[in-house]
Protein backbone atom coordinates (compact mmCIF):
# COMPACT_ATOMS: atom_id res chain seq x y z
CA UNK A 1 0.00 0.00 0.00
CA UNK A 2 2.72 2.56 0.68
CA UNK A 3 4.17 2.12 -2.97
CA UNK A 4 1.07 2.84 -4.29
CA UNK A 5 0.48 6.12 -1.77
CA UNK A 6 4.04 7.20 -2.73
CA UNK A 7 3.27 6.80 -7.18
CA UNK A 8 0.11 9.00 -6.56
CA UNK A 9 1.94 11.54 -3.96
CA UNK A 10 4.58 11.45 -6.81
CA UNK A 11 1.91 12.00 -9.69
CA UNK A 12 0.31 14.94 -7.57
CA UNK A 13 3.73 16.60 -7.55
CA UNK A 14 3.50 16.17 -11.29
CA UNK A 15 0.36 17.37 -11.79
CA UNK A 16 0.99 20.74 -9.67
CA UNK A 17 4.31 21.47 -12.15
CA UNK A 18 2.33 20.50 -15.11
CA UNK A 19 -0.13 23.37 -14.27
CA UNK A 20 2.79 25.15 -13.50
CA UNK A 21 4.04 25.16 -16.74
CA UNK A 22 0.70 25.15 -18.72
CA UNK A 23 0.05 28.72 -16.84
CA UNK A 24 3.36 30.14 -17.93
CA UNK A 25 3.55 28.42 -21.81
CA UNK A 26 3.53 31.21 -23.96
CA UNK A 27 3.86 29.22 -26.79
CA UNK A 28 1.23 26.37 -28.53
CA UNK A 29 3.57 24.09 -28.71
CA UNK A 30 4.64 23.93 -25.32
CA UNK A 31 0.91 24.18 -24.09
CA UNK A 32 0.05 21.35 -26.08
CA UNK A 33 2.64 19.21 -24.30
CA UNK A 34 2.29 20.59 -20.89
CA UNK A 35 -1.84 19.85 -21.10
CA UNK A 36 -0.88 16.34 -22.58
CA UNK A 37 1.25 15.71 -19.56
CA UNK A 38 -1.72 17.31 -17.31
CA UNK A 39 -3.80 14.54 -18.57
CA UNK A 40 -1.72 11.47 -18.21
CA UNK A 41 -0.92 12.42 -14.71
CA UNK A 42 -4.81 13.05 -14.53
CA UNK A 43 -5.45 9.49 -15.56
CA UNK A 44 -2.53 7.66 -13.35
CA UNK A 45 -3.70 9.62 -10.26
CA UNK A 46 -6.76 7.75 -11.15
CA UNK A 47 -5.85 4.04 -11.63
CA UNK A 48 -3.54 4.18 -8.44
CA UNK A 49 -6.75 5.36 -6.57
CA UNK A 50 -8.42 2.77 -8.02
CA UNK A 51 -5.69 0.00 -7.62
CA UNK A 52 -5.25 1.47 -3.78
CA UNK A 53 -8.85 0.72 -3.13
CA UNK A 54 -8.93 -2.88 -4.69
CA UNK A 55 -5.83 -3.76 -2.45
CA UNK A 56 -7.75 -2.48 0.43
CA UNK A 57 -10.59 -4.84 -0.28
CA UNK A 58 -8.65 -7.75 -1.04
CA UNK A 59 -7.00 -7.09 2.50
CA UNK A 60 -10.72 -7.29 4.29
CA UNK A 61 -11.54 -10.19 2.24
CA UNK A 62 -8.68 -12.02 3.23
CA UNK A 63 -9.08 -11.09 6.49
CA UNK A 64 -12.99 -12.25 6.67
CA UNK A 65 -11.86 -15.58 5.16
CA UNK A 66 -9.57 -16.32 8.18
CA UNK A 67 -12.10 -15.65 10.52
CA UNK A 68 -15.02 -17.89 9.24
CA UNK A 69 -15.29 -21.49 9.94
CA UNK A 70 -16.64 -22.78 7.05
CA UNK A 71 -14.76 -21.28 4.17
CA UNK A 72 -13.30 -24.62 2.71
CA UNK A 73 -10.74 -25.07 0.92
CA UNK A 74 -9.21 -22.80 -2.15
CA UNK A 75 -7.24 -23.16 -5.01
CA UNK A 76 -4.13 -21.30 -4.23
CA UNK A 77 -2.64 -21.56 -8.32
CA UNK A 78 -2.47 -18.75 -9.91
CA UNK A 79 -0.85 -18.23 -13.68
CA UNK A 80 2.19 -16.65 -13.97
CA UNK A 81 2.28 -12.92 -15.51
CA UNK A 82 3.48 -12.09 -18.31
CA UNK A 83 5.22 -8.90 -20.82
CA UNK A 84 3.01 -7.25 -22.94
CA UNK A 85 3.64 -4.91 -25.92
CA UNK A 86 2.28 -3.05 -28.07
CA UNK A 87 3.98 -1.70 -31.30
CA UNK A 88 3.43 0.07 -34.62
CA UNK A 89 0.03 1.57 -34.06
CA UNK A 90 -1.14 3.16 -37.09
CA UNK A 91 -4.54 4.73 -37.37
CA UNK A 92 -6.14 5.03 -41.11
CA UNK A 93 -7.46 8.94 -41.91
CA UNK A 94 -10.39 9.08 -44.77
CA UNK A 95 -10.13 12.50 -45.75
CA UNK A 96 -12.68 13.98 -48.29
CA UNK A 97 -11.38 14.00 -52.14
CA UNK A 98 -11.56 17.99 -52.04
CA UNK A 99 -9.41 18.01 -49.09
CA UNK A 100 -6.66 15.53 -50.02
CA UNK A 101 -6.10 15.06 -53.33
CA UNK A 102 -7.34 19.37 -54.87
CA UNK A 103 -6.52 20.62 -51.43
CA UNK A 104 -9.15 22.38 -50.98
CA UNK A 105 -10.76 24.20 -47.87
CA UNK A 106 -9.35 25.55 -44.67
CA UNK A 107 -6.34 23.48 -43.08
CA UNK A 108 -7.20 21.89 -39.92
CA UNK A 109 -4.56 20.39 -37.72
CA UNK A 110 -4.70 18.71 -34.46
CA UNK A 111 -2.46 17.65 -32.19
CA UNK A 112 -2.99 14.11 -31.29
CA UNK A 113 -1.55 11.11 -28.93
CA UNK A 114 -2.74 7.82 -27.45
CA UNK A 115 -2.97 7.24 -24.06
CA UNK A 116 -2.77 3.32 -22.85
CA UNK A 117 -3.72 1.74 -19.68
CA UNK A 118 -3.43 -2.24 -18.50
CA UNK A 119 -4.30 -2.15 -15.18
CA UNK A 120 -2.74 0.41 -13.07
CA UNK A 121 -0.03 0.88 -15.60
CA UNK A 122 -0.68 3.94 -18.20
CA UNK A 123 1.71 5.06 -20.64
CA UNK A 124 1.26 7.64 -23.02
CA UNK A 125 3.13 8.17 -26.75
CA UNK A 126 4.45 11.22 -28.19
CA UNK A 127 2.32 13.92 -29.50
CA UNK A 128 1.73 14.21 -33.25
CA UNK A 129 0.52 16.67 -35.37
CA UNK A 130 -2.01 15.67 -38.20
CA UNK A 131 -3.59 17.67 -40.95
CA UNK A 132 -4.85 16.69 -44.19
CA UNK A 133 -1.45 15.97 -45.73
CA UNK A 134 -1.40 12.61 -43.58
CA UNK A 135 -3.31 9.49 -44.37
CA UNK A 136 -2.62 7.77 -41.40
CA UNK A 137 -1.23 8.89 -37.79
CA UNK A 138 1.45 6.54 -36.77
CA UNK A 139 3.28 6.56 -33.55
CA UNK A 140 6.53 4.42 -33.20
CA UNK A 141 6.76 4.13 -29.32
CA UNK A 142 7.24 0.72 -28.29
CA UNK A 143 5.21 -0.09 -24.73
CA UNK A 144 5.63 -2.63 -22.68
CA UNK A 145 3.20 -3.84 -19.68
CA UNK A 146 5.48 -6.05 -17.22
CA UNK A 147 2.48 -7.08 -15.50
CA UNK A 148 -0.17 -8.54 -17.10
CA UNK A 149 -2.31 -11.62 -15.98
CA UNK A 150 -3.86 -13.68 -19.19
CA UNK A 151 -7.22 -11.86 -18.51
CA UNK A 152 -5.70 -8.39 -18.74
CA UNK A 153 -7.54 -5.81 -21.16
CA UNK A 154 -5.56 -3.01 -22.54
CA UNK A 155 -7.58 0.23 -23.44
CA UNK A 156 -6.48 2.41 -25.93
CA UNK A 157 -7.64 5.75 -26.36
CA UNK A 158 -6.96 8.58 -28.36
CA UNK A 159 -6.93 12.21 -27.54
CA UNK A 160 -7.15 15.09 -29.96
CA UNK A 161 -6.98 18.91 -29.64
CA UNK A 162 -7.26 21.46 -32.66
CA UNK A 163 -4.07 23.21 -32.69
CA UNK A 164 -5.51 26.17 -34.02
CA UNK A 165 -7.88 27.29 -30.87
CA UNK A 166 -7.00 30.32 -28.55
CA UNK A 167 -6.29 28.27 -25.58
CA UNK A 168 -6.64 31.18 -23.48
CA UNK A 169 -10.49 30.47 -23.89
CA UNK A 170 -10.49 29.00 -20.84
CA UNK A 171 -10.28 31.77 -18.48
CA UNK A 172 -13.20 33.22 -20.17
CA UNK A 173 -15.99 31.81 -17.72
CA UNK A 174 -13.84 33.49 -14.81
CA UNK A 175 -13.80 36.84 -16.54
CA UNK A 176 -17.40 36.90 -17.81
CA UNK A 177 -18.04 36.02 -13.80
CA UNK A 178 -16.13 38.72 -12.76
CA UNK A 179 -17.88 40.78 -15.22
CA UNK A 180 -20.71 40.29 -13.71
CA UNK A 181 -20.67 40.24 -10.24
CA UNK A 182 -19.27 43.81 -10.42
CA UNK A 183 -22.34 44.82 -12.35
CA UNK A 184 -24.95 42.71 -10.25
CA UNK A 185 -23.51 43.84 -7.22
CA UNK A 186 -21.55 42.23 -4.03
CA UNK A 187 -24.50 39.47 -3.17
CA UNK A 188 -26.09 38.73 -6.80
CA UNK A 189 -22.71 38.73 -8.26
CA UNK A 190 -21.17 36.09 -6.01
CA UNK A 191 -24.05 33.33 -6.59
CA UNK A 192 -23.65 34.07 -9.93
CA UNK A 193 -19.85 33.78 -9.73
CA UNK A 194 -20.14 30.52 -7.97
CA UNK A 195 -22.30 29.15 -10.20
CA UNK A 196 -20.08 30.24 -13.74
CA UNK A 197 -17.02 29.25 -12.20
CA UNK A 198 -14.98 26.14 -13.33
CA UNK A 199 -15.41 23.60 -10.43
CA UNK A 200 -12.88 21.51 -9.06
CA UNK A 201 -14.19 18.71 -11.35
CA UNK A 202 -15.68 20.69 -13.88
CA UNK A 203 -16.03 19.55 -17.76
CA UNK A 204 -13.87 22.26 -18.35
CA UNK A 205 -11.04 21.61 -16.18
CA UNK A 206 -7.92 19.76 -18.03
CA UNK A 207 -8.07 15.65 -17.60
CA UNK A 208 -11.99 15.94 -18.53
CA UNK A 209 -12.33 14.70 -14.73
CA UNK A 210 -10.62 13.95 -11.09
CA UNK A 211 -11.21 11.79 -8.11
CA UNK A 212 -13.52 13.58 -5.64
CA UNK A 213 -11.04 14.11 -3.14
CA UNK A 214 -8.41 15.66 -5.36
CA UNK A 215 -9.80 17.94 -7.60
CA UNK A 216 -8.13 18.49 -10.59
CA UNK A 217 -7.23 22.64 -10.97
CA UNK A 218 -8.55 25.11 -13.30
CA UNK A 219 -6.06 25.78 -15.42
CA UNK A 220 -6.35 27.68 -18.97
CA UNK A 221 -5.17 25.91 -21.90
CA UNK A 222 -5.50 24.12 -24.91
CA UNK A 223 -8.29 20.95 -24.23
CA UNK A 224 -7.55 17.27 -25.30
CA UNK A 225 -10.80 15.23 -25.89
CA UNK A 226 -11.63 11.80 -26.56
CA UNK A 227 -11.67 10.80 -29.86
CA UNK A 228 -11.45 6.95 -30.09
CA UNK A 229 -10.97 4.09 -28.09
CA UNK A 230 -10.97 0.25 -28.23
CA UNK A 231 -10.31 -2.11 -25.72
CA UNK A 232 -7.65 -5.36 -26.30
CA UNK A 233 -7.29 -8.91 -24.52
CA UNK A 234 -5.85 -12.14 -24.88
CA UNK A 235 -7.20 -13.22 -28.19
CA UNK A 236 -6.05 -10.02 -29.82
CA UNK A 237 -2.71 -11.31 -28.97
CA UNK A 238 -0.40 -12.54 -32.32
CA UNK A 239 3.17 -12.60 -33.85
CA UNK A 240 1.86 -10.42 -36.31
CA UNK A 241 0.45 -7.06 -37.73
CA UNK A 242 -3.58 -6.80 -37.22
CA UNK A 243 -6.46 -4.62 -37.61
CA UNK A 244 -8.97 -3.90 -34.46
CA UNK A 245 -11.86 -2.20 -34.31
CA UNK A 246 -12.04 1.64 -32.93
CA UNK A 247 -15.10 3.05 -31.13
CA UNK A 248 -15.34 6.86 -32.21
CA UNK A 249 -17.01 9.12 -29.74
CA UNK A 250 -16.30 12.60 -31.80
CA UNK A 251 -18.58 13.74 -34.57
CA UNK A 252 -17.92 16.19 -37.50
CA UNK A 253 -19.52 19.32 -35.40
CA UNK A 254 -16.04 19.00 -32.77
CA UNK A 255 -13.78 21.34 -33.32
CA UNK A 256 -11.21 18.34 -32.27
CA UNK A 257 -12.70 15.89 -35.26
CA UNK A 258 -10.85 13.66 -37.52
CA UNK A 259 -12.05 11.44 -40.22
CA UNK A 260 -11.09 8.41 -38.85
CA UNK A 261 -11.56 5.01 -40.73
CA UNK A 262 -12.55 3.08 -38.17
CA UNK A 263 -9.87 0.91 -37.24
CA UNK A 264 -6.33 0.67 -35.79
CA UNK A 265 -3.67 -1.33 -36.69
CA UNK A 266 -0.78 -2.39 -34.50
CA UNK A 267 1.48 -5.29 -33.36
CA UNK A 268 -0.10 -6.90 -29.68
CA UNK A 269 3.04 -9.41 -28.53
CA UNK A 270 2.82 -11.18 -25.13
CA UNK A 271 5.56 -13.05 -23.29
CA UNK A 272 4.65 -15.03 -20.17
CA UNK A 273 6.98 -15.32 -17.95
CA UNK A 274 7.02 -18.86 -17.95
CA UNK A 275 8.37 -18.89 -21.79
CA UNK A 276 11.38 -16.26 -20.70
CA UNK A 277 12.53 -17.49 -17.08
CA UNK A 278 13.31 -20.71 -14.80
CA UNK A 279 10.49 -21.85 -13.54
CA UNK A 280 12.06 -24.58 -12.12
CA UNK A 281 16.14 -25.83 -11.66
CA UNK A 282 17.89 -28.50 -10.11
CA UNK A 283 20.04 -31.73 -10.36
CA UNK A 284 18.40 -34.47 -11.73
CA UNK A 285 19.54 -38.28 -13.56
CA UNK A 286 18.30 -39.19 -16.99
CA UNK A 287 17.92 -42.52 -18.12
CA UNK A 288 19.63 -42.35 -21.34
CA UNK A 289 19.32 -46.48 -22.59
CA UNK A 290 17.53 -49.40 -22.24
CA UNK A 291 20.00 -50.70 -19.65
CA UNK A 292 18.89 -50.54 -15.87
CA UNK A 293 22.43 -48.91 -14.67
CA UNK A 294 22.15 -46.28 -17.74
CA UNK A 295 21.71 -43.27 -15.89
CA UNK A 296 23.66 -39.79 -15.68
CA UNK A 297 23.24 -36.88 -14.03
CA UNK A 298 22.55 -33.45 -15.56
CA UNK A 299 21.54 -30.10 -14.55
CA UNK A 300 18.23 -29.42 -15.65
CA UNK A 301 15.96 -26.35 -16.09
CA UNK A 302 12.79 -25.56 -16.89
CA UNK A 303 12.06 -22.81 -19.46
CA UNK A 304 9.94 -22.17 -22.02
CA UNK A 305 8.52 -25.48 -23.66
CA UNK A 306 11.97 -27.17 -22.83
CA UNK A 307 13.39 -29.13 -20.13
CA UNK A 308 16.92 -27.90 -20.65
CA UNK A 309 19.45 -31.22 -19.45
CA UNK A 310 23.01 -29.96 -18.96
CA UNK A 311 26.26 -31.96 -17.86
CA UNK A 312 26.72 -29.60 -14.85
CA UNK A 313 25.12 -26.01 -13.43
CA UNK A 314 28.48 -24.17 -15.25
CA UNK A 315 27.18 -25.06 -18.42
CA UNK A 316 24.11 -23.60 -18.11
CA UNK A 317 25.75 -20.08 -16.63
CA UNK A 318 28.09 -20.38 -20.17
CA UNK A 319 25.81 -21.02 -22.38
CA UNK A 320 26.77 -24.09 -23.57
CA UNK A 321 24.66 -26.54 -25.71
CA UNK A 322 22.62 -28.75 -23.45
CA UNK A 323 23.17 -32.54 -23.68
CA UNK A 324 19.40 -33.52 -24.17
CA UNK A 325 16.17 -31.23 -24.52
CA UNK A 326 12.92 -32.71 -23.73
CA UNK A 327 10.10 -31.44 -25.24
CA UNK A 328 7.38 -30.01 -22.71
CA UNK A 329 4.13 -28.20 -24.25
CA UNK A 330 0.40 -29.00 -24.83
CA UNK A 331 1.20 -32.02 -25.76
CA UNK A 332 3.11 -33.75 -23.29
CA UNK A 333 1.85 -36.07 -21.07
CA UNK A 334 4.05 -36.26 -17.45
CA UNK A 335 3.33 -38.83 -14.59
CA UNK A 336 4.73 -40.42 -11.31
CA UNK A 337 6.35 -43.56 -12.52
CA UNK A 338 6.21 -46.77 -9.40
CA UNK A 339 9.14 -46.21 -7.05
CA UNK A 340 12.70 -47.05 -8.49
CA UNK A 341 14.27 -50.22 -6.30
CA UNK A 342 17.61 -48.27 -6.65
CA UNK A 343 16.15 -45.38 -4.94
CA UNK A 344 13.58 -44.16 -2.32
CA UNK A 345 12.16 -41.57 -5.03
CA UNK A 346 9.65 -42.09 -7.30
CA UNK A 347 10.84 -41.63 -11.13
CA UNK A 348 9.21 -39.38 -13.55
CA UNK A 349 8.33 -40.25 -17.05
CA UNK A 350 7.83 -37.59 -19.77
CA UNK A 351 6.00 -38.92 -22.67
CA UNK A 352 5.93 -36.73 -26.42
CA UNK A 353 4.93 -37.44 -30.08
CA UNK A 354 7.73 -37.36 -32.39
CA UNK A 355 6.50 -38.38 -35.91
CA UNK A 356 4.12 -40.18 -34.96
CA UNK A 357 6.19 -42.24 -32.61
CA UNK A 358 6.01 -41.90 -29.09
CA UNK A 359 9.10 -40.87 -27.15
CA UNK A 360 9.21 -41.35 -23.77
CA UNK A 361 12.24 -40.12 -20.68
CA UNK A 362 12.96 -41.10 -17.43
CA UNK A 363 14.03 -38.86 -14.72
CA UNK A 364 14.69 -39.32 -11.18
CA UNK A 365 15.61 -37.16 -8.07
CA UNK A 366 17.82 -37.08 -5.22
CA UNK A 367 14.19 -37.31 -2.97
CA UNK A 368 10.72 -37.71 -2.65
CA UNK A 369 10.88 -34.42 -1.93
CA UNK A 370 13.02 -32.99 -5.03
CA UNK A 371 10.03 -35.64 -7.24
CA UNK A 372 7.29 -33.49 -5.40
CA UNK A 373 8.66 -30.40 -6.56
CA UNK A 374 9.61 -31.06 -9.90
CA UNK A 375 6.06 -32.63 -10.38
CA UNK A 376 4.56 -29.43 -9.35
CA UNK A 377 6.62 -27.09 -11.56
CA UNK A 378 5.48 -29.51 -14.39
CA UNK A 379 1.57 -29.15 -13.31
CA UNK A 380 2.43 -25.06 -12.98
CA UNK A 381 3.95 -25.25 -16.36
CA UNK A 382 1.11 -26.53 -17.83
CA UNK A 383 -1.40 -24.46 -16.18
CA UNK A 384 0.03 -21.57 -17.16
CA UNK A 385 0.07 -22.58 -20.84
CA UNK A 386 -3.88 -23.38 -20.69
CA UNK A 387 -4.14 -20.01 -19.70
CA UNK A 388 -1.65 -18.15 -21.91
CA UNK A 389 -2.99 -20.31 -25.02
CA UNK A 390 -0.84 -19.16 -28.08
CA UNK A 391 1.42 -17.27 -26.22
CA UNK A 392 3.16 -20.49 -25.53
CA UNK A 393 2.90 -21.95 -28.50
CA UNK A 394 6.23 -19.76 -29.18
CA UNK A 395 8.51 -17.04 -27.67
CA UNK A 396 7.31 -13.92 -29.46
CA UNK A 397 9.21 -11.09 -30.09
CA UNK A 398 9.31 -7.70 -28.59
CA UNK A 399 11.86 -5.37 -29.53
CA UNK A 400 12.19 -2.97 -26.45
CA UNK A 401 12.60 0.66 -27.38
CA UNK A 402 16.30 1.94 -27.23
CA UNK A 403 17.57 4.54 -24.12
CA UNK A 404 17.66 7.96 -25.59
CA UNK A 405 21.04 9.44 -26.11
CA UNK A 406 22.44 11.23 -24.19
CA UNK A 407 22.63 15.06 -24.56
CA UNK A 408 25.93 15.98 -25.98
CA UNK A 409 28.05 18.79 -23.91
CA UNK A 410 29.03 21.71 -25.66
CA UNK A 411 31.60 24.37 -24.13
CA UNK A 412 29.93 27.64 -22.52
CA UNK A 413 28.45 30.01 -25.07
CA UNK A 414 27.63 32.72 -23.00
CA UNK A 415 23.84 32.13 -22.25
CA UNK A 416 22.15 30.19 -19.40
CA UNK A 417 20.11 28.12 -22.26
CA UNK A 418 22.71 26.84 -23.94
CA UNK A 419 24.27 25.75 -20.35
CA UNK A 420 21.11 23.69 -19.53
CA UNK A 421 20.92 20.38 -20.40
CA UNK A 422 18.82 18.56 -22.98
CA UNK A 423 16.66 16.38 -20.40
CA UNK A 424 16.12 19.64 -18.87
CA UNK A 425 15.67 22.60 -21.22
CA UNK A 426 12.48 21.35 -22.91
CA UNK A 427 9.94 22.03 -20.17
CA UNK A 428 11.47 25.68 -19.60
CA UNK A 429 13.05 26.40 -22.99
CA UNK A 430 9.91 29.01 -23.77
CA UNK A 431 9.68 30.09 -20.68
CA UNK A 432 13.28 30.96 -20.70
CA UNK A 433 12.69 32.74 -24.14
CA UNK A 434 10.23 34.64 -23.00
CA UNK A 435 12.23 36.20 -20.08
CA UNK A 436 14.80 37.26 -22.61
CA UNK A 437 12.64 39.14 -24.51
CA UNK A 438 10.95 40.73 -21.50
CA UNK A 439 14.26 41.39 -19.52
CA UNK A 440 16.77 41.61 -22.08
CA UNK A 441 18.01 45.42 -21.79
CA UNK A 442 21.02 46.66 -22.58
CA UNK A 443 23.10 49.46 -21.96
CA UNK A 444 23.67 51.92 -24.48
CA UNK A 445 27.45 53.45 -25.14
CA UNK A 446 26.51 56.13 -27.45
CA UNK A 447 23.69 57.69 -25.62
CA UNK A 448 24.31 56.25 -22.06
CA UNK A 449 21.11 54.59 -20.75
CA UNK A 450 19.51 51.20 -20.44
CA UNK A 451 16.76 51.02 -23.03
CA UNK A 452 15.22 47.56 -24.07
CA UNK A 453 15.64 45.78 -27.11
CA UNK A 454 13.89 43.19 -28.61
CA UNK A 455 15.73 39.84 -29.17
CA UNK A 456 14.23 37.01 -31.56
CA UNK A 457 13.70 33.63 -29.52
CA UNK A 458 16.45 31.98 -31.52
CA UNK A 459 18.97 33.79 -31.53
Amino acid sequence: LSDIQKKIDYEIRMREGACKLLAACSQRDQALEASKSLLTCNARIMAYMSELQRMKEAQVMQRVARRSSDAGPMDDRSPCKAKVAISDLRIPLMWKDTEYFKNKGELHRCAVFCLLQLGGEIFDTDMVMVDRTLTDICFDNTIVFNEASPGFELRVELYSCCSEEDYSAGSTPRKLASKLSTSLGRSSGKKMRGALEPGACSPTSNGGGAAILLPVPSVPGPKYHLLAHTTLNLSHVQDSFRTHDFTITGNEECSYWLPLYGGVCCRLAAQPHCMTQQMMSGCLRVKLGGEPQGWTNVYGVLKGTNLFCYHQKEDMEANVEPVLTIGINKETRIRAAEKDPHSKAQNICITNQYGGEEVMHTLAADSREDTQHWMEAFWQQFYDMSQWRQCCDDLMKIELPSPRKPAIVTPKQGSLYHEMGECIQTPFLHIYRGWRRVLNFRFSQNKGQWHHRAIHPDR
